[in-house]
Parts: structure tokens; C-alpha cells; sequence
């Protein structure tokens, strides 16, 4: 006499048939984007940037009197390294190899030419003039060719970034891009030639207005 032996019902229950539909249909929409099968998917599924800034407000204004003669391009390269005492650089310490590039303008500020700075003889054919020596303006960094080229945290900065409102600050290589880049400046020949423009620029200036000598000095 033999038992007869019950099959087991192996049967998938309903709810799990939808969800595995879903990851399924899930996994082919994805794939489809990732190996662009479907291109229409991803514009579907991309990202919208939307500039939802306020207007600008104006703070304040200031007349200028500078001319600027003068515009120098710079290029600095920044390797910022950063080590924790006792610890090994995977765990505690980081290094940035940053890229800067920027400009600094040489000017002269006519605005502090005087009266007794400028002579004009009686027939109005010499002219001289005495201004202050050109200066350099504030380096400013240009974003759109500034980039960091590696980046390098040891574990615990990297579990830092993740508490941080600001992960991955450049802020300290953009620092050191622009100090290096106005200290390169002040090397540099830029102020004199921007006095040198500035010349050129008044004695045509002059020349135009009928002047036939014209000289131009420049002093504190």
C-alpha cells in the first residue's frame, strides 16, 4: 500500500508578482538610459536645473577715476597638502592639486592729479603732467579656467564631508591661487606698462586737441 505523496504548492503569491513586474520593468528603464537603448528615457528621467535667485540688490556706488592701462593673465598651479600628526594620510589628511587662473589690472588713478600737477603754457602747445605711479588692482580668479585637477582625503575627511555644509570647499586653494597670483603680479613689468600706456593714451589725447609737446611724469 503505498501513501500518495502532495505536491507542494510553489505557487508565487500575488503582491510578490507585482513587485518583481516592478523591479523588472525598473531594471530595463535604467538599463535602457545607461546604454542609451532608449534615448527618449533620458531626457525623461533627467535632471531640471531651475535659477530660483532673487534680484540682485544694489548696495552701492562709487564713481572711478582710475584708468586702467594694463591687464595681465596669470596661471598658478596649487598643491595644498594637509597632514594630521600620529596619523597616516588614508586616515587623517587630504591634498588638492588646483589649477588657477586669473588677472590683474595695472592702473593709474588720475583722480588724484591736482591742479599744480598739470602746466599749460600761455599759447596752449606744451603741456606737462605730473601723476601717480600706476598701482595693481585686486587679483581676481577666473572660475571658468580654474579647476581642481585631483583630489585627495584620507577616511575620516571624507566621512567629515558627509556632516559638512560645504563638502569639498576649494576655498583654500582658490586663497592661495589668488595670493600667488598677486604676488606674480607685483614682479611683473605690469605697472610700467601701464604707465607707459597711460603716456601713450594722454600725449595722443593732447595731440588731438592741438598740443605739440606734451610730457608726461609720474611721482608718489
Amino acid at each position: 500500500m503505498t501513501t500518495p505523496i502532495k505536491r507542494i504548492n510553489k505557487r508565487m503569491p500575488g503582491w510578490a508578482k507585482v513587485v518583481s513586474a516592478l523591479v523588472l520593468v525598473l531594471v530595463v528603464l535604467f538599463a535602457g538610459i545607461r546604454f542609451s537603448v532608449l534615448p527618449g528615457l533620458k531626457d525623461l528621467f533627467g535632471t531640471e536645473t531651475n535659477d530660483r535667485s532673487g534680484p540682485a540688490l544694489l548696495q552701492s556706488i562709487q564713481d572711478m577715476s582710475r584708468y586702467d592701462a594694463a591687464s595681465g593673465n596669470f596661471q598658478i598651479v596649487v598643491d595644498l597638502e594637509k597632514d594630521a600628526k600620529l596619523l597616516p594620510d588614508a586616515i587623517r589628511g587630504s591634498r588638492t592639486l588646483y589649477v588657477g587662473a586669473g588677472t590683474v589690472d595695472a592702473y593709474v588713478d588720475l583722480g588724484k592729479v591736482g591742479e599744480d600737477d598739470v602746466t599749460v603754457n600761455d599759447d596752449r602747445t606744451s603741456a606737462t603732467l605730473r601723476l601717480p605711479h600706476a598701482a595693481l588692482g585686486k587679483p581676481s580668479l577666473d572660475p571658468d579656467r580654474s579647476y581642481a585637477v585631483s583630489k585627495q582625503r584620507g577616511l575620516l575627511d571624507r566621512l567629515g564631508d558627509l556632516f559638512s555644509d560645504n563638502p569639498n570647499s576649494e576655498q583654500a586653494v582658490q586663497k592661495l591661487a589668488v595670493k600667488h597670483i598677486g604676488d606674480a603680479a607685483k614682479d611683473s613689468e605690469l605697472t610700467a606698462r601701464a604707465e607707459t600706456n597711460t603716456t601713450g593714451m594722454l600725449e595722443g589725447l593732447l595731440h588731438s586737441l592741438g598740443f605739440k609737446e606734451v610730457k608726461v611724469t609720474y611721482g608718489a
